[in-house]
């Protein structure tokens, strides 16, 4: 069993941006995502059996949204303001078509539906402890960078990602492409 997920990497000319940003937080108690690490997860698909990984590709290959312009920027948590567990960076553009198309090829394997809704993101943080002051604090930072733009970036492909996990942090590899055209 492989850990996959499908994934629109972030430009990498974001890389320093977003270490500027997560420096901004770096006197609480998170656990930074590795700048070249960032992504838009558009399914997290868990654990799947190696040999299905063809038959995923090939569904994937079916993706029918064209190349689109996205803005990177604003700052947010999941799940709310006050309980933060996640810092992340927001994207705009056809993000939704997008996660639908993945979301209506990937039907016939039966992963479960994410019935949350898709929030296009990329996880900056994790948090691991903040006491109310901190709290406080983190919330002020949260206000003052709401509204940062790291700038535009085209979409024109999708990636099938394989997730590693290790002590030093997760290692991804990339099981397929699919250009968008």
């Amino acid at each position: 069993m492989i850990r996959t997920f499908i994934a629109v990497e972030l430009d990498p000319e974001f890389r320093g941006k977003i270490r500027e940003l997560q420096n901004r937080f770096s006197d609480f108690d998170l656990k930074f995502v590795d700048p070249k690490l960032v992504h838009i997860t558009l399914k997290f698909l868990g654990d799947v059996k190696e040999s299905m990984i063809p038959s995923l590709a090939e569904a994937l290959d079916s993706i029918t949204c064209e190349p689109f312009e996205a803005k990177v920027g604003g700052i947010g948590v999941f799940p709310k303001p006050a309980n933060p567990k996640v810092l992340w960076l927001g994207a705009t553009g056809n993000f939704g078509a997008l996660h639908d198309d993945v979301e209506n090829l990937l039907k016939p394997f039966n992963f479960e539906k994410d019935n949350r809704g898709f929030t296009a993101h990329a996880t900056l943080a994790r948090v691991k402890f903040l006491n109310k002051d901190q709290k406080n604090a983190f919330r002020n930072t949260l206000t003052e960078f709401k509204d940062v733009e790291l700038g535009s970036m085209r979409v024109d492909k999708v990636l099938l990602k394989k997730s590693t996990l290790t002590p030093e942090g997760p290692i991804y590899e990339t099981l397929h492409t699919v250009y968008l055209d």
